[in-house]
């Protein structure tokens, strides 16, 4: 049964909060982590672990190990794949006609078979408390109507699994917020933050498809493609927003919003 929908960001700032925005969306996320303290099982999709343009990505290893921290900031830890739900779901995929891979590392179980985390997943895992997850990695690629289907089709594994499962939608939205930043400049990632939390806020989520290409291109965020998925989870399952917040400390921006089932 899916308990849930926590979308979660991935930027250091929130380990450590300098201002007060800041500050409200750790506690949006802290909040999440105790609204989601007794399920069972997280499913969590991450933008910033493995690539694959064109096929959504199901790691089935066993042990998930941390490896690849932010500008030096180092989370540490071990995990464990929920791996008869990770192969559900990959399964449920592959028979709906959706593109995508099980992905494994040196070994198909036991000891060796270890897959990295990055940032992508330490950084929300530091506010949830440790349970087996299934980590989903999303497509650029991959049509929006695609993306939605994979989402319905995910509600639908979760929905009926006995387990309580909650899924983790890692993502920050545009990079492009300071002039100094890597990415330079560009008011599209003011425009696109300020429409995704009119989106969330107004429950309006239905209208995300509709977001137009250019400004997807040009506000440079790491959130579309999952939020996508979501969408079509919901399709599946209501769920009602309980609270949110955003932040923008630096190039990038933040968002955390939970959802409950209604």
């Amino acid at each position: 049964m899916l308990v849930g929908i926590g979308l979660m960001p991935h930027g250091n700032p929130v380990l450590d909060p300098p201002d007060d925005e800041t500050k409200k969306l750790a506690e949006v996320l802290r909040d999440i982590g105790r609204e989601f303290s007794g399920v069972d099982a997280y499913v969590l999709i991450s933008p910033h672990n493995v690539r694959i343009s064109d096929h959504l990505g199901v790691i089935i290893a066993q042990h998930l190990i941390s490896w690849l921290g932010f500008e030096g900031v180092e989370l540490p830890g071990e995990w464990e794949t929920d791996r008869e739900l990770a192969e559900e779901i990959h399964n449920a995929w592959k028979e709906s006609g959706i593109p995508a891979v099980d992905l494994h590392f040196a070994s198909r179980s036991g000891r060796y078979s270890r897959w990295p985390l990055t940032w992508g997943e330490l950084i929300p895992l530091q506010f949830l408390e440790k349970k087996p997850l299934v980590l989903l990695t999303p497509a650029r690629g991959l049509s929006r109507e695609t993306l939605i289907k994979a989402g319905e089709v995910l509600g639908e594994v979760l929905e009926r699994n006995e387990k309580k499962i909650a899924l983790i939608v890692s993502a920050d939205h545009g990079h492009a917020h300071d002039e100094n930043g890597p990415y330079g400049y560009a008011k599209e990632s003011e425009e696109y933050d300020r429409l995704i939390m009119e989106l969330i806020n107004e429950n309006r989520l239905e209208e995300l498809p509709s977001i137009p290409d250019e400004l997807i291109e040009e506000a440079l965020p790491d959130s579309y493609w999952q939020m996508l998925i979501m969408l079509g989870a919901m399709h599946r399952v209501p769920v009602k927003l309980v609270k949110s917040a955003y932040a923008c400390q630096t190039y990038f921006g933040m968002a955390g919003a939970l959802w409950v089932r209604e």
